[in-house]
Formats: structure tokens, sequence, C-alpha cells
């Protein structure tokens, strides 16, 4: 008996092979799949990962976005707090708190019930420069998180210690104002303006890795976006 997943990866691998989907035609959305198949939209994204691995499908190269500070670009792969040692910032990450929470939009996206969400504040000199909150997904080890703590303190370390290696995603970016409580964990004032970053990282399988919403300061964080091939 063949899953949704596989139903799913069977019948876009027919429409290619068949020509009934042109080359170069774009695939229909996530959304559109993930309703017309009654999955999760994890799931459209495994399904999606193994039609690529099967070279049916294929991603649009050169496209990508990054976030610098003071102009240089951190890379999101090693953690932040790694990225802006390795750039010379005096740059200090500090561990507001470790909770289990429950997160119906992640759920209803990936279907995993439970999360943890790691809270961090990064201050330069004493002065709040980004707040940033990791909500992950409160499955094996990672559901020990608010005992066991980070791995040498790094987010990164412990997801991939847990199996969960970011391969894709996608980013938002907008503005906000800070609230009464990000103000005062920032030490800035209150509707004092910063943006707003929402990243959603997932693995090779589509399961979530991590969702990542950083409020940063707009002086200080910077976002660059790269297309084409140069």
């Amino acid at each position: 008996m063949y899953s949704k997943r596989q139903r799913l990866v069977g019948d876009l691998s027919e429409l290619i092979r068949s020509g009934r989907l042109a080359h170069g035609e774009r695939l229909p959305g996530e959304h559109q799949l993930a309703l017309q198949y009654q999955v999760s939209r994890g799931t459209v994204r495994s399904a999606l990962s193994e039609l690529q691995q099967l070279e049916l499908i294929s991603t649009q190269a050169g496209v990508g976005s990054f976030v610098t500070f003071d102009g240089v670009q951190l890379d999101q792969r090693i953690g932040w707090a790694q990225a802006l040692a390795d750039a010379g910032a005096p740059v200090t990450t500090e561990l507001i708190g470790i909770e289990t929470v429950e997160d119906r939009a992640l759920e209803e996206e990936f279907g995993e019930p439970a999360y943890v969400a790691v809270r961090r504040l990064r201050r330069e000199r004493g002065r709040g420069i980004s707040l940033e909150t990791a909500t992950v997904p409160a499955t094996g080890p990672l559901a020990d998180l608010p005992e066991t703590g980070l791995r040498d303190g790094s987010l990164t370390k412990t997801l991939e210690a847990a199996g969960r290696v970011s391969v894709g995603g996608d980013q938002w970016i907008s503005t906000e104002r800070l609230d009464a409580c990000a103000a005062e964990l920032l030490g800035r004032s209150i509707g004092e303006l910063f943006l707003r970053a929402a990243r959603t990282s997932v693995d090779i399988e589509g399961r979530l890795v991590e969702r990542v919403v950083s409020l940063l300061d707009p002086d200080r964080f910077q976002f660059h976006l790269t297309f084409g091939h140069r």
C-alpha cells in the first residue's frame, strides 16, 4: 500500500517522464500540492527532495539571501555566534531561556506536536543588538533541551548531534516595532523600529530543523540578495 508521500512522488514522476509537465515548467507550489494530496508541507518538501535526488527536478541555481553585520556576511551554517566571533565583532550571546512550547502553525505545517523554544540576546558593549527565538521540534534528544541545555553552548551543534541538518528553507524579512518586553531586554525604547527576520530551515527529508525569528538592529544588520551567475 502506497503512502501519501509515495503517491505524490509517483504522480509527479509520471507527469515529468511522460512529458505532460514540460521541461522548464514550474511545479505547483508547496501549498497547492499539500492541499491536493492532503499532506503537510513537510511531506511535500520531502517528496520534492527525492525528485531532486532522482534528477527529475532542479532548484534555481545562484539565488540566495545573506545576513551581514557591518557589511560582513554571516555564515548561518555555523551559527551566528561563531560567525560573529570569526568576523571579529565584539558581540556576546546571552541565553535567556529554553522551554517547551506549543506552536499550532508549525504543527500544521510539519506535523510535529511539541516544540522547544530557545531565546538568545546578543549585545555589543552592553547594548542589545538582536533578540532571537529559535523553535525546534521536541523530538529525540531535543525534547530534553530545557534540562540538558545546548551542546557546547551552540544550537547548531545541538541540532547536528540530533540528526537535524539544514539543506534549505526560506526567509522572510519585514520590520517590527519593539514591544515593552523586547525593548527592556534590548535596552531600547518601546516602539523603536527593528528588522524582523523569520527563517525556516528543513533537512533533506523535509523535516523541520528550526524556525528562527530575529529582531535585528537595522544600523548593524543588513540583508543581501544574490542571483544569477557572476
